[in-house]
């Protein structure tokens, strides 16, 4: 009776194994990449506007009009005794703002400053630490939308470990009964900040922060 062996080549076999330990830890990191992106998402859906925390400061990032009038609104209240407008457009205006939001000029123009510099939310939070220590702030006031918060947060606390930081996220406007297309995309926007919240978190640097940071490399490479 004649003994039956594998056809596998030794080669053969150890390259197999090497595939299904290859396949096991792209399964397991995908696993775990989409168990932190349902985490990430139930602490956006759990977070809440501490409302009524005074505070000696208010940032708000730029990305939305939503953010600007609650910001305004809070600094008309009387929450914070100044308000600073990170990432605002190098020809934007105070009276351009002003016009979008129910807040009175008079009621603005005393105590908002436009910051012009920050390029990322990066940049907003180098230009949110230089702002708050020029004014001898302890606490601050974050406002951006709930999605934004957790990259924000992770930015502003590097740049600012020593003053306390209270969260206030804004929620867009828009109908409870939302499409499958509109799901999608927002399942999709939130994937991408979750990636780039992992990429803030590790302390990845791969664009300017700020606008002068732009000329550096021109600079550098001068002789």
């Amino acid at each position: 009776m004649t003994e039956t062996r594998s056809s596998e080549s030794p080669s053969a076999r150890r390259s197999g194994r090497v595939l299904r330990r290859l396949a096991l830890v792209l399964l397991v990191l995908a696993a775990t990449l989409l168990a932190g992106f349902a985490l990430f998402i139930a602490g956006i859906q759990g977070r809440e506007a501490q409302t009524k925390r005074r505070v000696d400061g208010i940032v708000v990032l730029t990305g939305g009009a939503e953010r600007i009038v609650d910001a305004t609104n809070l600094l008309a209240e009387g929450v914070g005794k100044r308000l600073l407008i990170t990432g605002v457009h190098p020809e934007t205006t105070l009276s351009e703002i002003v016009r979008t939001v129910p807040a009175t000029r008079e009621a603005l123009e005393c105590c908002v400053e436009l910051g012009r510099s920050a390029l990322n939310t990066r940049g907003n939070a180098i230009e949110a630490a230089q702002w708050a220590r020029e004014n001898r702030f302890r606490s601050l006031l974050v406002v951006t939308s709930a999605w934004h918060m957790p990259r924000a947060l992770v930015e502003l606390r590097r740049t600012l470990p020593d003053i306390e930081l209270v969260p206030y996220p804004v929620v867009p406007k828009q109908a409870v009964e939302a499409g499958w297309e509109e799901r999608l995309a927002n399942t999709r926007l939130l994937f991408v900040e979750y990636v780039k919240f992992l990429a803030a978190y590790a302390g990845v640097r791969l664009w300017p922060a700020l606008t002068s940071q732009l000329d550096e490399p021109a600079r550098s490479a001068t002789p």
